[in-house]
């Protein structure tokens, strides 16, 4: 089941690329090195929370790093105004649109900047396609064990909708509320996806109910499976050679042992070792163009 839209999007007038059949939305802001952002926010991933969104709204990160690099940012599939398809997604999907974006900008190396849940396929895509990454900064990445409890919480609030109203209960709950996955669990992974394309939320009503069932319950086992960041496997991570800077949260969304997981990791990590309160739009973008001038250079 995909959106296979392309072309440009009319409600935004921003540029959309078709990657694996599925609609992505995206803007490339700035020039220079290329920077491929992969948003915070969940599962409401949108482009626009690089300025709307937490602490992101407050270090304004798209007002200083265009100055230098070319930042490519994007409403991951199954958010905002990109399409989706019901299928148990795992992070190398969302692998799979960040490369197939940057293949369709022809670029063939760039560094890479994940948000929030976005550090996971940020680092799933350095254990892939190692030789396409310049650096990795992994901001407020998710973890901690109060964080899988909460996310395997909304799969089975979707889950127990699903079985008290079915599908097309889900639709019609979509399209009255509008609201995403992360605002309201009752609607799904495809919330975003079901509101903005009718032919998709026809579809998704008429799917076989218990495949759903079965296809949603394993999504959720296979995306959050540990207490602590997830994405890509620690073997795997240790054998990385990709300069990385690691900035830590501190909530229940963001344990700092998530960070700290990460730098353990990481070979080449740097970690700042600042809390959030002192994350600010007078250090923090300082500290990422420090970082990516350097990793820039060494790259030459």
């Amino acid at each position: 089941m995909t959106c296979v839209q392309a072309g440009r999007s009319k409600a935004a007038d921003v540029p959309t690329a078709l990657i694996d059949g599925i609609k992505t939305r995206y803007e490339v802001v700035g020039s220079g090195p290329p920077l491929l952002m992969y948003s915070p926010a969940g599962f409401d991933a949108t482009l626009d929370k690089w300025t709307t969104q937490g602490v992101y709204a407050r270090i304004k990160l798209l007002d200083h790093l265009p100055k230098k690099y070319s930042c490519i940012i994007f409403d991951r599939r199954e958010a905002g105004q990109s399409g989706g398809r019901v299928e148990r997604i795992a992070w190398a999907h969302y692998v799979a649109q960040g490369k197939g974006l940057l293949d369709h900008l022809k670029i063939k190396r760039a560094h890479l900047l994940g948000g929030c849940m976005g550090c996971c396929p940020v680092v799933a895509f350095g254990v892939a396609h190692p030789e396409m990454v310049m650096s990795m900064i992994l901001y407020w990445p998710v973890g901690g064990a109060k964080y899988r409890i909460s996310t395997h919480k909304r799969f089975a609030d979707h889950l127990a909708y699903v079985d008290q109203h079915g599908l097309a209960g889900v639709v019609a709950l979509v399209m009255q509320e509008g609201k995403p996955f992360n605002a309201e669990p009752r609607g799904g992974p495809w919330a975003s996806v079901i509101k903005n394309d009718r032919a998709f939320a026809d579809a998704y009503a008429k799917l076989d109910l218990e495949k759903y069932k079965t296809l949603v319950a394993g999504m959720c086992r296979t995306l959050f499976d540990r207490d602590t960041s997830p994405g890509a496997e620690p073997e795997d991570m240790l054998k990385m050679n990709i300069p990385a800077l690691i900035i830590p949260g501190r909530d229940a969304s963001h344990a700092t042992s998530a960070a700290r997981y990460l730098e353990e990791c990481l070979p080449r990590a740097e970690y700042w070792d600042v809390l959030p309160d002192g994350q600010t739009e007078e250090t923090a973008p300082a500290r990422l163009l420090e970082f990516l001038d350097k990793t820039t250079a060494a790259a030459r």
